[in-house]
């Protein structure tokens, strides 16, 4: 008779669980179709779907060049990376000015725009050759 009520007890509690699931106001999960106005963050990275990061916009802070003594400003810089992790773009801003380094298939090719104190032109092939274009 006490296993009975046991049974019966248990059997009342999961009808009343099983009521309070299926009638409480749950949303489903779905997206939102409101946009958020602003996204606020210190960094942003894209990643594969092996988890290596291809593209990223980081705020660096202002630093000193050990071996050189040279002082760089804060800078924002965009990276976009290939596969093997090699940035193969990159925009950059800061108070001194603005660059964008394209760079081909070996780290030896590329062109590099920069406005900063002077304006610049550079274009290196992958035999070392090297152009300069100032206004």
């Amino acid at each position: 008779m006490r296993s009975q009520r046991l049974l019966f007890a248990l059997t009342a509690l999961n009808l009343v669980l099983l009521l309070f699931i299926l009638f409480s106001s749950t949303v489903p999960a779905l997206a939102s179709t409101s946009v958020s106005p602003v996204l606020r963050g210190r960094a942003l990275e894209i990643v594969d779907d092996r988890g290596r990061v291809r593209a990223s916009i980081k705020l660096h802070p202002a630093h000193t060049f050990e071996p050189t003594g040279k002082r760089y400003p804060e800078t924002v810089m965009l990276r976009l990376i290939d596969p093997n992790g090699r940035p193969e773009i990159k925009i950059g801003a800061s108070v001194e000015g603005g660059g964008l380094s394209l760079v081909g298939i070996s780290d030896s090719t590329q062109v590099l725009l920069l406005a900063d104190s002077s304006t610049s032109v550079r274009l290196k092939n992958r035999t070392g050759q090297e152009r300069v274009i100032r206004p």
